[in-house]
């Protein structure tokens, strides 16, 4: 159930990223030049009253020293890497283990 759920989730996250560079190609056309959306701004605008909580929140919670190296770094990427890479980690762990090699898999 659980991989099944990962790879929902990656494949949903993977399809969002090509839905972003699809988006980001086209305002690049339009603008000719290059224009990435950073993940802060398309989270800021999922969730426009949460964001702004997200600092004080971290802090208060003890977890502050994030805050300012990781994940401001991370809401100035591209959204479409964000998605991607969220989407690969997930297709990843959805997937199966390989079958030991040197091993019967009949059961005596």
């Amino acid at each position: 159930m659980i991989r099944w759920l990962l790879r929902v989730l990656g494949l949903g996250c993977l399809a969002g990223a090509f839905a972003a560079g699809i988006i980001d190609g086209a305002r690049s056309i339009g603008a000719g030049q290059v224009v990435l959306t950073p993940a802060g701004a398309t989270a800021f605008w999922i969730a426009p009253k949460k964001m702004p909580l997200l600092e004080p929140f971290l802090a208060k919670h003890g977890a502050s020293f994030l805050w300012d190296p990781a994940i401001v770094d991370v809401l100035m990427v591209p959204t479409w890497a964000v998605l991607a890479a969220l989407g690969i980690v997930f297709v990843f762990a959805s997937r199966r283990r390989p079958r030991s090699i040197g091993y019967s898999s009949r059961e005596r």
